[in-house]
This record gives structure tokens, sequence and C-alpha cells, in this order.
């Protein structure tokens, strides 16, 4: 089961925000939540925020579905911060002129699945033979008329020149 969880807008830059992405991206939920709990970064308050979202998105649908639910056993797959609308403003400059502000947003999404792997079906034949032929050898040119034809590429570069 997946469970993802967007947030837009928010009032930071992305490119701070992918410094703290980075450390959950693939953790499990538990040992990601830790992380974000106790960094000192701004960001990990908001993504924080979207991590505990996306494990209520997975267990309610868990519930609709009335599978058992362990929010431990969850990992974050996918967690991702892409650069939103960028607000523009003007401050005041020098000699009557104006200077423009630059305020970035964000979209933060993550995503959570279970760490379980489906067990492949049991009517299933096997994809290959578990012992196969090797393949010939491909024949190479001896080592004299290698290092022969090597020669000539040389000459007609230099003549080409």
């Amino acid at each position: 089961m997946e469970a993802r969880a967007i947030q837009r807008t928010v009032r930071q830059s992305a490119r701070k925000m992918r410094l703290v992405i980075d450390l959950i991206r693939g953790r499990a939920v538990p040992e990601a939540d830790a992380i974000l709990r106790f960094s000192k970064k701004r960001a990990a308050k908001q993504i924080h925020k979207v991590l505990k979202s996306a494990v209520a998105n997975a267990q309610q649908a868990a519930q609709r579905q009335n599978e058992a639910f362990d929010a431990d056993s969850l990992r974050v797959k996918y967690a991702v911060v892409n650069e939103g609308a960028t607000l523009k403003r003007f401050t005041a400059a020098a000699m009557g002129r104006a200077t423009p502000i630059k305020k970035r947003t964000s979209h933060v999404e993550i995503r959570v699945g279970s760490d379980t792997v489906p067990a492949p079906a049991a009517n299933a034949a096997p994809a290959t033979a578990t012992h196969a032929e090797p393949k010939a050898k491909a024949k190479s040119k001896p080592k004299k008329q290698a290092a022969a034809s090597r020669t000539k590429t040389k000459k007609t570069k230099k003549a080409s020149k």
C-alpha cells in the first residue's frame, strides 16, 4: 500500500528544503520522524507535517480496505521538493531606484509505502534456466595487427591536418 501527501506554497526556498528532504529519503518512517523532530533546520518542521500527513493517509487507506496497518513498517519511498511560485516585491534603493526582492516558495511531496514485497505467484514458471551454456568469446585482433591499425589512424589524422 502506498499513500502520499503534498504541501504547496511553503514559504521557504526549495534549495534550503532539499537539504532536509535528502536526509529522510528512503528511510523508515520512525527513523525519518526522529531525524525531522531533532533537526535544527526550519524546513524540518514543514516536512515533518507532510510526513505525518502521508502516514495518516496510509492509515486511512488501510482502514478503507480493511487491512492491517503498522506505521513502523512504512518507508519513505518518494520525497521531493519542487519550486513554487515566486512572490516578487520591491524595496527602495539609493537615488530613487527600486531593488527587487524574490520571496521563493516550494512544494513538498512525500510518498510512503509498506516495506514488505509481495510474494510471486505460485503457478508462475521460472523465467530462465539456471544453468545456461557460456557464450563463446568474441575473437579479437592479434596484438600486432591492433597496434598497426592504431598507427595508421594516427598517420591519417596528421595528414588530414
